[in-house]
């Protein structure tokens, strides 16, 4: 499990004021304190190091968060301050800076400034309110420190729009913590011939950190030999609640695929994974081929429950999947199923496991005579996603060895889907089906993506430049 997200906080200010104005210090002390207060309410432990008003304190600064080991620095503009108070801050600290160009009122009451009579009373007050002022000197002294930075400009109260960006980035920054102590499991092999989904298991690492579990079939059809019957018993009935079981359903295969499902939980724990990509046909070990023909409704509860379960070894989109999962999205394996030109919508889908927590009413599941171009037969589920605005999310391998993440916020709409037993949903997007598809397929994204609910595009983005992930977004 990742540790709570550790966001760093610090103000600046000039030395030189304090003595000049009387009261500034403490007025901008207080606004450094009030967004503590709401980083908090965002749910992330924070290292507020106050205001930061000298080289030394900032070098001092630099080696604290260090030592604190925290994720993300938010850098509170108070009022004027040298850029020699920032920079050893931030390069020290190595980990993403943002900057909050957040100013205490919507305006300056000026009637009330011009007559305070006092010239010194009067600048103070102006300070007070200039965090505007030295934002492009630092922006520039990062440009040329090769430094990435963001900005988020607006009020320190009564400002939904600048506090909601502020708690997407939180959101992204908490993503891509996940994601760094995230253990992904892969379980089996590739599906022969589908060029598009092959991997560079060092470049995910590199770009997302986290560790890859190379693990073999054999291991789970080990363990699922020693599930007891008692809990093969309390899986069915778990079934039972969590599924709409469909009369045809036999006992036998409710409980082998319970059996298999115990197994995977147990599998889960022992490598403590966080998700998992798994493909194996199991030809000539019937062993095996019992196992990985049963794994469907154990692979749906694991994603559920915040453990997303991509097939067909596709370890990109269980990389999707679990950054939609991360955001509270769900985050369900799908891919193009047909197009419907009558409805102007695209009918996309998969075999294999779903996202309960996404479902349109309760999943069903449904016996399967054959899997579809894969070995055996059993148990497998259908359900389409909630209905309403949904986000897909692709990551992508480019021809020059980078990650890329691909977007489309569309709606999941009712009408009649194929009943065959697997996800199927019915989505629009604004460009038109036509020019979706096309505009999607332009960027050679991998013939899965992962679907979660709700349009969090802007959050994807977020978490891209986090992770120096470029984000295409098609509509």
């Amino acid at each position: 499990m990742a540790p709570q997200l550790k966001i760093g906080l610090f103000g600046i200010g000039l030395e030189a004021y304090w003595q000049q104005f009387e009261g500034l210090k403490q007025r901008l002390t207080g606004y450094v304190q009030v967004v503590e207060d709401k980083l908090k309410g965002f749910g992330a432990s924070i290292v507020n190091l106050g205001l930061i008003d000298t080289p030394q304190k900032a070098f001092d600064a630099g080696h604290e968060f260090r030592k604190q080991d925290v994720d993300v620095i938010f850098l509170y503009v108070t009022t004027y301050a040298l850029s020699a108070t920032v920079l050893p801050v931030v390069k020290r600290a190595k980990v993403p800076v943002i900057i909050l160009n957040l100013a205490p009122e919507a305006a300056i009451n000026y009637q009330w400034f011009n007559n305070l009579n006092d010239r010194t009373q009067m600048t103070g007050e102006w300070l007070a309110f200039c965090s505007a002022c030295p934002v492009p000197e630092i922006a520039s002294v990062f440009k040329r420190s090769n430094i990435p930075f963001y900005q988020v400009t607006g009020m320190l109260n009564d400002d939904p729009i600048a506090w909601t960006e502020i708690e997407e980035w939180i959101a992204a920054a908490k993503v891509a913590n996940i994601m760094y102590h995230n253990h992904l499991g892969i379980m089996g092999n590739y599906y022969g011939g589908m060029l598009d989904i092959y991997s560079n298991l060092t470049l995910h690492c590199s770009v997302f950190g986290g560790h890859i579990e190379v693990i073999e079939v054999d291991e789970l059809s080990g363990i699922r030999q020693h599930v007891t019957k008692q809990e093969i018993e309390d899986k069915v009935t778990l079934f039972l609640e969590v599924f709409e079981v469909q009369e045809d359903c036999s006992q036998i295969e409710l409980e082998r695929a319970a059996q298999t499902a115990v197994a995977l939980d147990k599998l889960v724990d022992k490598y403590q994974l966080g998700s998992m990509a798994y493909y194996h046909k199991g030809t000539g070990n019937p062993q095996n081929e019992d196992t990985m023909s049963s794994v469907i409704l154990g692979n749906s509860l694991l994603t559920a429950n915040n453990i997303p379960v991509a097939g067909e070894y596709e370890i990109k989109n269980a990389q999707a999947m679990k950054i939609m999962d991360s955001f509270g999205a769900g985050g369900s394996f799908t891919e193009y199923y047909a197009m419907d030109f009558k409805e102007d919508v695209v009918l996309m889908g998969h075999d294999g496991p779903c996202h309960l927590a996404i479902a349109e009413g309760k999943i069903k599941v449904r016996p399967l005579q054959v899997y579809h171009g894969k070995v055996g037969s059993g148990l497998s589920v259908e359900m389409t996603v909630k209905h309403g605005d949904v986000t897909l999310l692709s990551v992508v391998e480019t021809a020059d060895g980078k990650l890329q993440f691909l977007v489309a916020e569309a709606a999941s709409v009712a009408g009649p889907i194929l009943e065959i037993g697997n996800t199927n949903s019915r989505y629009k997007f604004s460009i038109g089906a036509r020019k979706f598809v096309e505009q999607w397929n332009a960027h050679g994204p991998a013939h899965h993506c992962a679907i979660g609910v709700g349009h969090i595009a802007s959050k994807i983005k977020k978490l891209g430049e986090l992770l120096g992930v470029e984000t295409i977004q098609v509509c």
